[in-house]
């Protein structure tokens, strides 16, 4: 029989170091002291984060996650999915780190809409009903570029997943349904983020449920509920969220993960969960290095206490 422990793999990444899509003084950080921060606290791999942040030579990344044991698992590439000239940008994304992807192995491609301004004023408090997102002629944009981008991932070896992200025109849950309805001709999975879920109003146990079938990574993060209900009423921006300290120590804040990873250990989900927390280069309350480690601890001790319920049946 496998255990959870086999089943469920813990992943870090750039993110938790303040490391922005862009280059900055988050840049400027040792890449190498940040992967030996990964690899003591017992992770078993990384994200690449931004394009050029960790070495984009192949045999160097290699070298360098190899002596940490470290695994690439993924990278991020965010386009504005509903204009009309996002599939040129995404091809051409795709197709500068799916080469380096591929040859270190790695098994996904995370897609997500890029940020845009329009969506930032309304971060986390986005209408219900619609109102302010996409027209129907962006969304049939949007099936086109996520069809091309999949022929381009399965080219480079890649699975391709979608990440509902804040900011963005698929962030509520009813704009992660549309987005797999018209998509689904494309066969793309789901990357599901547990705290820009709990951001958008959503329920990170009850997506994982509904989109059983379709969810082939996670994204683990944790939020305090009462600091977002603080940046919902001042109308934040998701950059003034996290400075408000909105994401926590996995374990700390306010999602049930206990129920979380209980659902999908029923629904025979095996692989793996990048533990995350959206952060600020310079201003972070705990240095990464004993966050990371901290939620690492908690959700091994959540998964032991599963494995235990699971043996006492």
């Amino acid at each position: 029989m496998t255990t959870l422990s086999s089943r469920f793999k813990f992943a870090s990444a750039p993110d938790s170091w303040g490391v922005l899509d862009y280059p900055g003084p988050s840049w400027e950080q040792s890449y190498q002291i940040m992967l030996d921060e990964m690899a003591v606290a017992g992770y078993a791999g990384t994200e690449l984060g931004p394009y050029g942040f960790l070495p984009t030579d192949p045999q160097l990344l290699a070298s360098e996650l190899a002596q940490r044991k470290l695994k690439l698992l993924a990278s991020f590439v965010p386009a504005s999915l509903g204009d009309p000239a996002a599939t040129d940008v995404v091809v051409a994304q795709i197709t500068r780190v799916g080469g380096l992807l591929a040859a270190l192995g790695a098994p996904f491609l995370v897609l997500a809409d890029a940020q845009s301004a329009e969506r930032d004023r309304i971060a986390g408090r986005v209408p219900r009903d619609g109102s302010r997102g996409w027209t129907a002629d962006q969304w049939r944009q949007v099936a086109r570029v996520v069809a091309e981008a999949a022929q381009v991932v399965a080219g480079f070896g890649l699975d391709l997943v979608f990440h509902p992200h804040i900011s963005t025109y698929v962030e509520t849950p009813e704009e992660t349904e549309q987005f797999f309805d018209v998509t689904s001709a494309s066969k793309i999975g789901l990357c599901l983020d547990t705290g820009h879920c709990a951001y958008a109003g959503g329920d990170p146990i009850a997506e994982a449920e509904k989109y059983r079938d379709l969810l082939r990574f996670v994204h683990i993060k944790d939020v305090n509920e009462k600091i977002l209900a603080e940046a919902r009423r001042k109308q934040s921006t998701f950059e003034q969220a996290i400075e408000m300290q909105a994401f926590t120590i996995i374990g700390q804040g306010s999602i049930k993960f206990p129920e979380f990873l209980g659902v999908l250990a029923r629904n025979d989900y095996s692989g793996w969960m990048v533990v995350e927390q959206d952060v600020k280069f310079g201003a972070m309350a705990v240095p990464p290095v004993q966050s990371i480690a901290a939620s690492l601890r908690y959700l091994r001790r959540v998964v032991a206490e599963l494995e235990a319920a699971v043996a006492r049946k």
